[in-house]
Order: C-alpha cells, then structure tokens, then sequence
C-alpha cells in the first residue's frame, strides 16, 4: 500500500516514513475496499454474479481507482451478456492506469474483431426493439426479436428474464421456468430470476388444487317402452300378453280407423305448423348471423384503420431510435469515441467532433449510468482543451465582426467546458452585437446566475440594464 500523499510504500505505522501524513483513515478506507473486493470474487467464482456486481461496486465506491476491482467487474458485466457496461469499466480502468493494464487486452479482443462488434451492436439493438414491442403489448413480435438476442448473446441474462416474464404473461410456465434456468446456469443468485421462479411455482401449485371431483350420473331404468307418434307420446309396458282371436282383430280394425283419424285431424296439422315454426326460427338465425357479420365486417375495418395509425406511430418511433440523434446511434457514437481515445488521447478534436453527435439532452431517459459514467469521463478529459480551441477561433471572430461564426464557435467552447465564463461573456457581446437582444440578455442572465460576484456578472448586469434601456426608448 503506498501513501496518497508522496507515494512511498507505507509500514505498519499510522503516518508516512516519508512525508509523515497522517493514514490511518487511509488505511482502514483501503483495507474495507480490498475486502469488498475479495467477496466480489468469491461470489464470482460461484456465479453469484449479482452479488459480485453488488460487492465490487462497494469496493470501488471506497477507492474508486481500484484497477483489479474495476477490471473484475468489466469482465462480471460481460458474463452475464453486458457488453457495453464491461468496456465502460474497462476504459475508465485505462483512463486511471494506462501502462501495464490488462483492461488492454480485454478491450483489444472486442476490438480485433469487426464481427464481434457488429454482434454486440445488433443485439442492443435487437433487445432495445423487444422493449418497444412490449411496452406496445406485441408479445408475439417480441418474442421474436428476444430469441434472436440470444441466438447472437446466450448469456445476456436480462434478455432471458424479458422472455421468461412474457412466458409467464401468455402462461406458458415450462417455457419460463427453462428461461430462468439458463438464467440461473450465468447466475446462479439473480434476486429478479429468483422471485420469477418463486412466483411460477406459487401458480403452478395452485393450479394443482383446483380439480374438480367427477359426479356419477345414473339413469333410471323404466319397465316401459316410450315412442312418439306425431304429437303423442305412446307409452307401452314391456310385458304385454298377446290377445288371440277375433277380440284381437277387432281392436286392430279400430285402432288402425282411430290412427288414420288422428292422422288427417291432429297429426298433420300439427306437422305443418310445425315446419312453419322452424322455418321461422331458420329464416330469424339467418337474419341474426348476417347482422352478426355485417357488425364484424365494420369492426374489421376500424381495427384496419387502428392498426393503419399504429403502424404509422410505430414507424415513428423506430426513426427516432434509429435517427441520427437517437439512443441507438448515441451508442454507437460513444463506444466510437472511446475506440479513438483509446488509439490515441491527443486526437481530440477528432474525439470531440464524435462526441458533438450526441444529444444528451433528448437521449437523457434512455442511457444508462454506465454510458453516463464513460461520456462524462471522456468529456473530463477533452472537454477544456477543445473549449480552448473553439474559444480562441470564436474571439477571433468576434474581434473581426463576423458575430454568426463568432456565436457558433462560443457555443461550442461554453458546452465543452461550463466553467468557461470568457466563452459566456463574449457569446454574450456576440449575440449582442448580432441584434439578437433576447438571446444577448438569456446568455447575460445565465452567467449572473453560473458566475455570481465576479466582474464579468457584474459587467453582464450592465449590460442587460443597457438593453433594458435601449427597448425603453424603441
């Protein structure tokens, strides 16, 4: 462990042997991060890669140049499928320490191969699309697009999660439960895969006891025989004694006369306002199924026109991601910019010129802490340098009249470097001088309110009391 203060290997003192600065504090703060450091890589070695995320996060919140702690968090990302985030912590583990780094090698290994990089680009790009999909309630589509994620990351442990939760939605639980195991094979100790599991096993038990007890159904049996006859219903014992002789013949020749009878009075009849019933009842089925489709054919075509705008809306919105200023393109414009940090740091405009393509302010809900954290890293260190330069060639304009170049370039020097209260002021005086009094007194105001108590506020003041002045006697 060496001092903070000069540098030379400390002893088990609590001061420097060298410059005598006082380290116990030092000490203990170290000796905390180092042991956050060694739980994140034993929780490493067992997959419990959220835990190590936890842990090695703690560790470099304690000593945020830790190399080894920053390095072994770069490569946790990475297993579990977070590409972009591993050479975030990779870069700024350069940044800290550039010779004798072994971030050198991870991040050349991305870089060595154009194909990789593609990959990585397409599955973001593929994964940001199955969000769109869902938050628009088009599973099917996003299904899609997760499984071909995964065909081109199988370890990208959200995308997994992602398809496992619309699994769970369009209740297909075996299908889920083997998402969350390959989850689970990546990480072993994933809080969000565990409480997924919990919750399709919750399901499935209940399921488990909604049975429904089957009812045994008897049917009585009769001694008769029952048939229909027209309207009649016949009801004839099973056991009828047969009646011989000239008794039996008669009542054959008088039931046939009585059965004719009921035929022409009551039988047919009866028939025929029957079949004028069903045909009534067929002709009104006939005339409430063509109501039924002409209704379906109506709602078909307000679903068309729905379905027309959405498509519409959609397409929007997938220009916006896929603009020139959206979140997609702002990525690539990143991880671009540290590819030509990482080749050369003195190439600044060059960098600086990449870094202008992003729109931070449009873009701001969707980047993560991760490409905050590297854009603002990178903007730390080229940032007052291409501020100088703007500076330079913006006054020069200004000093020769040429007010609109003058503006451009100030602006430029000002977002590269706020702290640049001469950029202000003279962007200010150019506006000013360019009859742009409304934007000359928003610039004034904003560098009273940046840069309170120093002369150039109190000149600011001035100036806008002038314009003030001047609008008066118009």
């Amino acid at each position: 462990m060496n001092c903070y203060n000069c540098g030379c290997r400390l002893s088990e003192k609590n001061f420097c042997t060298s410059c005598g600065a006082d380290v116990a504090v030092y000490k203990k703060i170290i000796h905390i991060s180092n042991r956050f450091y060694n739980d994140g890589l034993e929780k490493a070695n067992v997959r419990d890669l959220s835990g190590a995320i936890i842990s090695l996060r703690q560790s470099l919140k304690f000593n945020k140049n830790s190399i080894k702690a920053r390095n072994l968090l770069g490569l946790v990302y990475f297993e579990s499928g977070e590409v972009v985030a591993a050479l975030s912590e990779w870069v700024i583990s350069k940044n800290i320490r550039a010779e004798k780094n072994v971030a050198d090698d991870y991040i050349n290994a991305i870089q060595a191969n154009p194909t990789r990089l593609d990959t990585i680009n397409q599955t973001i790009k593929k994964y940001n699309q199955a969000l769109v999909y869902c938050c628009q309630d088009s599973l099917d589509l996003a299904v899609i697009q997760l499984k071909k994620v995964l065909s081109l990351n199988p370890k990208f442990v959200r995308a997994h999660q992602l398809l496992a939760l619309i699994y769970i939605k369009s209740e297909e639980l075996e299908k889920a439960r083997r998402e969350l195991e390959k989850c689970l094979a990546v990480d072993a100790n994933n809080t969000t895969t565990l409480r997924y599991l919990k919750e399709i096993n919750s399901v499935s038990a209940l399921d488990g006891d909604r049975g429904q007890s089957a009812k045994e159904k008897r049917k009585s049996s009769e001694d008769v025989i029952r048939y229909q006859s027209g309207n009649e219903t016949i009801i004839q014992p099973m056991n009828v004694k047969e009646q011989t002789g000239f008794s039996s013949i008669f009542n054959i020749i008088i039931g046939g006369v009585i059965g004719l009878a009921v035929a022409c009075f009551l039988i047919l009849p009866a028939r025929i306002s029957a079949a004028k019933v069903d045909m009534n009842a067929e002709l009104k089925s006939v005339s409430e199924q063509s109501d039924v489709k002409s209704s379906t054919i109506a709602e078909l075509q307000q679903q068309v026109k729905t379905l027309t705008s959405s498509n519409g809306e959609l397409k929007n919105q997938v220009s916006s991601y896929e603009g020139d200023s959206g979140t997609l393109q702002a990525g690539n414009n990143l991880i671009k910019a540290a590819q030509l940090y990482i080749a050369d740091p003195s190439k600044v405009e060059d960098i600086a010129n990449v870094l202008a393509n992003i729109d931070m302010e449009n873009n701001g809900e969707n980047i993560s802490r991760e490409f905050q954290s590297l854009y603002t890293t990178l903007m730390d260190d080229i940032g007052p340098k291409v501020s100088a330069t703007y500076y330079s060639t913006g006054y020069a304009a200004y000093k020769k009249g040429d007010y609109a170049n003058a503006i451009t370039d100030l602006t430029k020097a000002f977002d590269f470097d706020n702290t640049n209260i001469e950029a202000l002021y003279n962007l200010g005086n150019s506006y000013d001088k360019n009859g742009d009094t409304a934007n000359a007194q928003k610039t004034y105001a904003k560098l009273i309110e940046l840069f309170p108590d120093t002369e150039r506020a109190k000149r600011a003041e001035a100036n806008i009391a002038q314009l003030n002045a001047q609008d008066e006697e118009q």
